[in-house]
């Protein structure tokens, strides 16, 4: 039953977002609602997948293909998704409107600087990369000891990534209600810090089931 249930979860979810944001009566618990359903389905399917391959054996060679497709086009939705981003901060960039303006950034705005936290982040970022190849590696070669210590610095950077972009976000001289700057910058940046978080849960049941 898990598409289903996703399903009106999803439903539950983006329908209670709208009507709790504009203040109507009940959409904070259909919100809510909404959340818990989409945690359980998580939590139940996955399980079901891992009882299925660990005790089970039932991915033969075409699931574990059907899988891995899946996966492939769930990367290439998201590069369609975070390409109408960028498409949004290119065009308001490179052809910036008379209403903001006319440059880039917007005259109001005062601009993080990209060589302070962001840099850093990059820098966290790639060097998780590097630390959970290694851990994938370790894994295929049958190191376990070396893959618990790969996925162990690969979840410090991850955590720290996200307390400096919280921090980034606390001290941000402008919001998301900005113009298109804000806007942009913070739906870019804050779908790009929910992905990481999503990925830090992911890797961090990994590394429970690898202990």
């Amino acid at each position: 039953p898990w598409p289903l249930v996703a399903a009106l979860g999803g439903l539950s979810l983006t329908f209670g977002g709208v009507l709790f944001m504009h203040n109507y009566e009940g959409g904070g618990e259909l919100l809510c609602l909404g959340v818990i359903t989409i945690l359980y389905v998580m939590f139940t399917w996955w399980r079901d997948i891992i009882r299925e391959a660990l005790f089970e054996g039932q991915h033969t060679i075409a699931v574990q293909q059907g899988l891995r497709m899946g996966m492939i086009l769930f990367i290439v939705s998201e590069v369609m998704f975070f390409f109408a981003f960028f498409w949004a901060f290119f065009t308001s960039s490179i052809s910036p409107v008379f209403n903001i303006g006319g440059v880039w950034p917007p005259t109001h705005i005062v601009a993080i600087s990209p060589w302070g936290l962001p840099f850093v982040n990059t820098i966290l970022l790639l060097s998780s990369g590097a630390s959970v190849t290694w851990a994938h590696h370790a894994i295929v070669a049958g190191f376990k000891k070396e893959a618990m210590l790969g996925l162990y610095v690969t979840l410090i950077f991850a955590v720290s990534f996200t307390a400096m972009q919280a921090f980034e976000y606390s001290a941000a001289p402008f919001s998301m209600s900005d113009g298109v700057y804000g806007s942009v910058f913070y739906m870019a940046t804050g779908f790009h810090g929910f992905h990481v978080i999503i990925g830090t849960i992911f890797l961090a049941i990994c590394t429970v089931r690898l202990y």
